[in-house]
């Protein structure tokens, strides 16, 4: 598109207020037409190929393009049918044979011959997914359906090195429109990975024609479509139309015409921008700015506690962090209840036990091992590792990525802590996003902030963090989701053992056996569970917030009046 034309859609979406929508009406009260306005801090989202996404505010975006055969409801995180309209399960609980819609097509792109997209079918699923389990630089999620899918690990392992593998014997195109998973053992969560990003289907012809770019040229069957992207300036996407979907009352999914994302970094700008009207949403308030929640007669404001956790990292491989008496004590130095009460303001929980968020009813949280703040304790031991006050302990780097909400005044005040408690001399170093997770990813880092949303709702997606076989092989690789790198034969045993245990009770029994095993160890040291805060302007309709922070825009409306109001 001439750049000219370029500016002129971007004047026409600048509104937040958007009074020229269309506002046609719909059944039960809602009505067509919108530009739904959202920033995100993170200007390098990484990717927005399913493979390779893993960053949040790529998720945020990329959601509204892709999906998979099924999904996670945003209201309440359970199962809802998605590209499959149903599906069985066999007498064995091993064997998922799954409906597809029919007429679903893939968005209009120049990947397709004549730019049209053509039709979704089994064949496109069992592709999408036999991508997951092929070894190569743009996948990150083989973890997905490792040991749990019939024939992944060995496909994955004949594709090292670029090689054509055999397939995977359990992903089967039975028909046209019937896709047949077979995995090895029953596997409860399995249709909650099956919603899972790494999961999400795209068309053999995006990556044929784009190559890598694939990663910034999403193409799906989502109710939005791309239709303009300068990274690190902003991303629009356009209402589909002939999107399948319809809500409750048989309207024509979705009401929005489009959606704009910026890439505003400072919150403070961020927020000024929202409380202008030029922002449908925000999210991560400023610490200061948590006041303003207050002010629910001009917003709407959205609380719950997420299934999150936040983290410091130690490189355990090298010194002086290979010693765990050191590891502990700092841990015991943290006063993670400080932290929360008066550096967060109350919008976190401090983390009791471990990385685990709370809220599982089935999980063994008190068999994991309390993070107690016992600073005497924490100076006992490492004058015990022969370290008294700090003594023959080099400076310590604190990394953190300044894009999130109070990273930095957290880790000043942990680094007034350290120096207080334990006589250690800490340097914080705020790095960019990009920057900063590079550097966890390639092992460079050496005390570090990182967080964890879960990618679904179950503890064992927290405790994926830390299995051994999320390592590469090659040091001089990057590790994506293991990036303390934490191999242990006894906690990969027990993780791998709660992978083929499919009575519920006792699955989250061995997940807690791990957890405690990982907490002794302390490769990481947990901080506290953010809770989930969202402000949206007051003619937003039907965007629920969940401990996920998912966003799924294909339901959302303005309403005209309340609009009109404000």
């Amino acid at each position: 598109m001439p750049r000219y034309s370029f500016l002129l859609l971007l004047g026409l979406l600048a509104c937040s207020t958007p009074e020229k929508g269309r506002d046609q009406e719909a059944a039960g009260g809602k009505f067509y037409g919108g530009v739904f306005n959202m920033n995100e801090g993170d200007d390098d989202l990484g990717s927005l190929f399913p493979l390779s996404l893993t960053r949040s505010s790529a998720h945020h975006i990329a959601s509204q393009v892709y999906e998979g055969l099924v999904a996670f409801d945003q209201r309440d995180l359970s199962i809802r049918p998605g590209l499959a309209e149903s599906w069985t399960v066999d007498q064995s609980r091993t064997v998922y044979t799954f409906k597809l819609r029919a007429g679903v097509r893939f968005h209009d792109d120049t990947c397709f011959a004549d730019g049209t997209g053509r039709e979704l079918t089994a064949t496109d699923v069992v592709e999408s997914l036999t991508a997951l389990c092929t070894h190569d630089a743009s996948n990150q999620m083989f973890w997905l359906f490792q040991d749990k899918v019939l024939g992944a690990n060995a496909h994955y392992a004949a594709t090292v090195g670029g090689k054509a593998g055999p397939g995977v014997s359990g992903l089967e195109a039975i028909d046209q429109l019937t896709v047949r998973v077979t995995l090895t053992t029953p596997y409860p969560s399995f249709l909650q990975i099956l919603a899972h990003q790494g999961c999400w289907i795209h068309p053999k012809e995006l990556v044929a024609h784009y190559g890598s770019e694939a990663r910034w040229h999403p193409v799906g069957t989502g109710p939005f479509r791309l239709k303009h992207f300068v990274r690190g300036e902003v991303i629009v996407l356009e209402r589909w139309p002939y999107y399948w979907g319809k809500d409750a009352q048989g309207n024509q999914l979705p009401f929005l015409d489009a959606i704009k994302c910026t890439f505003l970094k400072d919150k403070e700008q961020e927020f000024e921008q929202f409380a202008k009207g030029n922002l449908s949403m925000i999210d991560e308030l400023p610490v200061e700015r948590t006041v303003e929640m207050n002010d629910t007669a001009a917003y709407q404001v959205q609380t719950i506690s997420g299934l999150s956790v936040q983290f410091y990292g130690f490189d355990h491989r090298h010194p002086p962090f290979n010693d765990v008496r050191l590891r502990r004590a700092i841990s015991l130095a943290i006063d993670r209840r400080m932290i929360v009460d008066s550096i967060l303001n109350g919008l976190a929980i401090p983390a009791r036990h471990g990385v685990v968020a709370p809220g599982f009813a089935a999980y063994p949280y008190d068999s994991v091992p309390a993070l107690e703040y016992d600073p005497t304790e924490a100076a006992a031991l490492l004058a015990e590792a022969g370290h008294p006050g700090g003594a023959g302990i080099p400076t310590i780097f604190l990394q953190v990525n300044g894009d999130g909400f109070g990273y930095i005044r957290v880790a000043e005040a942990v680094q007034e802590m350290l120096t207080k408690n334990l006589g250690l001399r800490v340097v914080t170093t705020v790095l960019p996003a990009d920057q900063h997770y590079k550097r966890i990813e390639m092992g460079h880092a050496q005390l570090w902030r990182e967080g964890w949303v879960v990618d679904h709702p179950d503890p064992e997606n927290f405790l994926a963090l830390f299995y051994g076989k999320n390592v590469p092989a090659d040091t001089a690789q990057p590790s994506y989701l293991n990036s303390t790198r934490y191999k242990d034969a006894t906690y990969d045993s027990l993780f791998a053992r709660a992978l083929r245990t499919p009575e519920q009770a006792e699955r989250m029994m061995i997940l807690g056996r791990a957890e405690r095993h990982l907490m002794e160890d302390m490769v990481v040291a947990p901080l506290y569970h953010e809770r989930s805060v969202r402000m949206l302007q007051p003619w937003v309709r039907d965007l629920p917030i969940n401990g996920m922070e998912l966003r799924q825009i294909r339901d959302t409306w303005f309403d005209p009046a309340a609009r009109s109001a404000k």
